[in-house]
C-alpha cells in the first residue's frame, strides 16, 4: 500500500509526461474511431507513449544498470541534457504552432505512431525515472528476498498501470474542455504559450538537477 500511494503521488504530479498527455487531448489528434473523440484518442495514445517510455528505466533499474548510470558522471549528464535540449525543442515547436483548433475540418491529424513516439522519448530522456526507481524499489524488496527480481517487476508493472491510467484521466479531461476554447483563438494561444514556457521551465529545471 505504501509503494502504490507513493507512485501515485509521483504520478499525479505534473511533469513532463501530464503535460504532454494534457496538451495532447487539446490538440487536434488522432482520427476518431470506435466513437472516441480525436482529443480524448490522442490522449489516450499520448499516455500509452509515456508509459512505454518507463520500461527503460525499469528494466535499467532492475538490471543494476542504473547503478552505472548513477557513479557514472559523463553518461548522467549526456543523459540529462539530451533530456534539456528535447524539453527545449518541445517548447519551440509549441510556441511555433499557429493552427487552428476546429472540431469540424482537420486536414493533417497528428498520427498515432508519432504521438507515441513523442510520449516514449520524453520518459526515456528524463534521468529522474531511473534514479527513482533505482532508489526506490529497493525499499520495498527485503534482502533476503528469494525472488528479488520478480517482485521488483511486479512493482514495476504496477507503477507503469498507475501511471498509465493517471494520464489517461489528465487527458480526458483535457479532452473534454476542448470544445470550450477551440471557439476561443486567443485562448488557444495563450494555452499553448503556457504549455510552451511549462515545458521550458521543467527544461531547465532539469538542465540544474
Amino acid at each position: 500500500m505504501e509503494f502504490l500511494l507513493t507512485s501515485l503521488v509521483v504520478c499525479v504530479t505534473p511533469g513532463t509526461g501530464v503535460l504532454f498527455t494534457i496538451a495532447a487531448g487539446l490538440s487536434r489528434g488522432t482520427r476518431a474511431r470506435a466513437g472516441l473523440s480525436r482529443g480524448t484518442r490522442a490522449a489516450v495514445t499520448a499516455a500509452v507513449g509515456c508509459t512505454l517510455g518507463v520500461v527503460p528505466h525499469m528494466v535499467a533499474a532492475i538490471t543494476g544498470l542504473a547503478a552505472l548510470l548513477n557513479t557514472s558522471a559523463v553518461a548522467f549528464q549526456t543523459l540529462k541534457y539530451l533530456g534539456v535540449a528535447y524539453l527545449l525543442y518541445m517548447a519551440w515547436s509549441t510556441w511555433r504552432d499557429k493552427s487552428e483548433l476546429t472540431a469540424e475540418r482537420e486536414s493533417e491529424p497528428r498520427s498515432a505512431g508519432r504521438t507515441i513516439l513523442t510520449g516514449v522519448l520524453i520518459n526515456i530522456l528524463n534521468p529522474k525515472l531511473t534514479l527513482f526507481f533505482f532508489a526506490f524499489l529497493p525499499q520495498f524488496v527485503s534482502a533476503d528476498e528469494p525472488y528479488a527480481f520478480l517482485r521488483m517487476t511486479e512493482l514495476s508493472a504496477y507503477f507503469m498501470l498507475i501511471t498509465f491510467v493517471v494520464f489517461v484521466a489528465y487527458g480526458r479531461f483535457a479532452a473534454a474542455m476542448r470544445h470550450h476554447v477551440i471557439s476561443r483563438p486567443r485562448v488557444v494561444a495563450r494555452m499553448r504559450r503556457v504549455f510552451a514556457a511549462a515545458f521550458a521551465a521543467l527544461g531547465a529545471r532539469l538542465a540544474f538537477l
